[in-house]
């Protein structure tokens, strides 16, 4: 871990807009409550293994600006050199309020969807995607305030996250985190959770072996009327994507969801799609996972010890 210079952390502050390029971060910054990141943050590759921000109330982003998947706010993003992958380890983002979103990906970062594509039509998919995604990753005391895309996005084969101790509001047009397909191993633990969503709060899409303990979740935040919980499934065949890993495994336990008074709650589902998309079809032909079976095969999973409040 390298400390950020003043030079390094002049330029993190330095005047600039979502649209301008990103500031990549190479080095553990500390900034202070008065503090402001107005340019995007970039930290890619092994190079910037150990970089982080600890925060201490320090602003990153701007209230109210959309972001996309290609252009969050924070990536912690893997590159490709030849054949192989140079990925971030062992990141720290500590005490900050980020405005917008953060994405953590390896094979595919930045919608990069046909190298996702062909990886899948081989052996070995799962492995050689947690080989190469971000590992490591701890968000401390953060808040995220979304502002239309995904808050959280962890991506495919990304391992080793944890979410602690945080509070994610704003809204979103999806789900508030997102677990994508052959991600494994990740924690979210002790957080509020309050994010207006367009579907479930949290989705474990191929995702196995996360521990999801001791969050308080919102089911109807801003007037909507108890949105899904934590849904568990495969989505087989989206963008021609043979998803091989199932999400099983997984331990989603001590949770509080809070909902209305009105309306069903479904605060937990194992299982909730079993090949019921339109476009399961589209990867066929090839004898790995999803591809040979739409279903959601989520099998292992431990449910215990979660509760619903109605009316809060």
């Amino acid at each position: 871990m390298r400390s950020c210079s003043a030079e390094d952390t002049a330029a993190l502050l330095a005047p600039g807009g979502h649209d301008d390029p990103p500031v990549r971060l190479m080095c553990r910054a500390r900034l202070g409550p008065g503090d402001r990141v107005t340019r995007r943050v970039l930290i890619e590759g092994a190079e910037a293994s150990g970089a982080g921000l600890i925060c201490d109330g320090a602003v990153i982003g701007r209230a109210g600006q959309a972001t996309t998947t290609r252009a969050p706010t924070i990536a912690i993003w893997s590159r490709r050199e030849g054949q192989d992958w140079s990925r971030p380890r062992n990141i720290l983002i500590h005490g900050c309020h980020v405005h917008g979103a953060i994405r953590v990906w390896g094979v595919g970062a930045g919608q990069r969807l046909d190298q996702l594509r062909q990886s899948s039509y081989r052996a070995d998919h799962t492995r050689r995607l947690q080989e190469a995604a971000p590992t490591a990753v701890r968000l401390e005391d953060v808040t995220i305030t979304g502002t239309g895309s995904i808050p959280l996005y962890v991506g495919p084969g990304v391992t080793g996250l944890r979410l602690t101790g945080s509070r994610l509001d704003g809204r979103s047009v999806s789900t508030a985190i997102y677990l994508d397909a052959e991600s494994a191993l990740n924690v979210l633990s002790d957080n509020t959770i309050a994010v207006r969503t367009g579907r479930e709060v949290i989705a474990v899409d191929g995702s196995a072996a996360n521990v999801i303990t001791g969050n308080t979740i919102r089911l109807s935040e801003g007037g909507v009327t108890n949105r899904g919980g934590v849904f568990l499934y495969r989505n087989c065949g989206e963008d021609g994507i043979v998803r091989h890993q199932t999400p099983s495994n997984n331990r989603i336990t001590g949770n509080t969801f809070h909902a209305s008074w009105f309306g069903l709650v479904r605060a937990v589902v194992v299982g909730a799609r079993e090949g019921n998309r339109r476009y399961c079809d589209a990867d066929a032909g090839h004898p790995f996972g999803s591809s040979q079976d739409d279903g959601d095969g989520a099998t292992g999973n431990v449910v215990e010890d979660n509760r619903v409040e109605r009316g809060l």
